[in-house]
């Protein structure tokens, strides 16, 4: 089976790590795939796992209500979908994998009068504007869509009030333990800043945009830091869309003016994610929107206790006061007692850290991704396994009804 991988940016974040852990895993006896993105980081990394890569040009659209905006973005869904068209022409792709809403609507209107069936692969939730319902339509009323959501609180928003009977797959992501234990921390960021051993490491790591809540972060470990007299805050990741820019600088003063520009450090860019995160005492995701989020459970199987906003699938991950700690987006109170408690309680640290190690283990593993994953692609419309051959797993029995 040919299965044509296609992805609207070529920058690597949370989805295109999924993307690349789906690429890595797949039975290349079965399955011949070929990705098709704009050139960068992702098209380089399925290049050295063996991954033939098409490059076509950035999908630059979002949802707006802006017409000067709406019209760019409009000509540029155009120039992509007759882009992507020409490389599914050469290819002859058996499905298609769209890794995302803006790519699944490329795809799906980049495969109209054809058979081909399209796999919607859906990482974020799908926001509330009136182009929201044009897609839900699009999608159920089109014979060549599966929908294919990172967790059921996704599932829900893509469903929508009014798509009561949808078939949508939920598959949770992964992450590779192997790769994870293998990546070392000897007191990197400690002897690179001059950390002592009795400091104590927050961290938050994705994105600078404020949807990911630095600003709010800041706030609440400035009104704690009397009672957390060793602790640091380590802010990495860097301004990718827009005037996200503009919010870093808003950062860097707001820890200025609070008088804590000492203690909160911003590390920008890093490849070296994983052993950061192995680093710190405990990880704090602070949005305001999540679907899965990845930065999660690599902390969790880094054995990094975790704080994070009870947002998206969050719960579905994490199980609070058990395996680590939930707290409402925007209630400042409830993420200061979250943070001072973790710093006072090594024994919850540390049981947050193997409960959460454990929840990786066994559910959120790569062997469990790949059955699945194998299983979605089969079971695409207009797919048939080859003779004699049978797929790994039963996608049906994942499905939301």
């Amino acid at each position: 089976m040919k299965v044509l991988f296609y992805n609207h940016t070529g920058r690597v974040s949370g989805a295109e790590r999924v993307l690349l852990l789906a690429l890595t895993s797949l039975d290349k006896d079965l399955i011949q795939p070929t990705l098709v993105a704009p050139g960068g980081d992702l098209a380089r990394e399925a290049a050295d796992i063996g991954v033939p890569c098409l490059e076509i040009g950035e999908l630059n659209a979002r949802f707006t209500i802006r017409p000067d905006k709406l019209i760019r973005y409009t000509a540029s869904l155009i120039g992509t979908v007759l882009d992507l068209r020409s490389k599914i022409a050469e290819s002859d792709p058996d499905v298609i994998h769209a890794n995302s809403i803006r790519a699944g609507i490329a795809a799906l209107f980049a495969t109209h009068g054809t058979k081909r069936p399209v796999i919607w692969h859906v990482h974020d939730e799908l926001k509330t504007h009136p182009l929201s319902t044009a897609i839900r339509v699009l999608v159920r009323r089109s014979k060549r869509c599966r929908v294919v959501a990172v967790s059921k609180a996704t599932a829900a928003s893509f469903a929508g009030r009014f798509w009561k009977t949808a078939n949508i797959t939920v598959v949770h992501n992964a992450v590779d333990l192997n790769k994870i234990d293998a990546v070392s921390s000897p007191r990197k960021l400690k002897d690179q800043f001059g950390f002592g051993d009795d400091d104590f490491l927050f961290g938050i790591v994705g994105q600078i945009t404020p949807r990911k809540g630095q600003l709010e972060l800041i706030r609440a470990f400035a009104s704690s830091v009397e009672r957390m007299p060793a602790a640091k805050l380590l802010i990495v990741g860097a301004p990718i869309f827009n005037d996200d820019h503009l919010y870093q600088e808003k950062l860097v003063e707001t820890a200025r003016a609070l008088g804590i520009e000492d203690r909160v450090l911003f590390l920008g860019q890093r490849s070296d994610a994983i052993a950061i995160m192995k680093e710190l005492d405990a990880l704090v995701i602070n949005s305001s929107s999540e679907a899965f989020v990845m930065v999660a459970i690599e902390a969790m199987a880094c054995g990094t206790p975790v704080i994070a906003t009870d947002v998206g699938g969050m719960r579905e991950m994490i199980e609070h006061q058990y395996s680590g700690l939930l707290v409402d987006f925007g209630d400042e109170k409830h993420l200061i007692y979250a943070m001072t408690t973790i710093y006072a309680d090594g024994r919850r640290r540390q049981l947050f850290a193997d409960r959460g190690r454990e929840k990786v283990e066994k559910h959120l593993n790569a062997e469990r991704f790949t059955n699945e994953f194998h299983g979605v692609l089969f079971a695409a419309d207009a797919i048939r396994t080859p003779l004699g051959v049978r797929p790994r797993l039963d996608a049906g029995a994942y499905e939301n009804r």
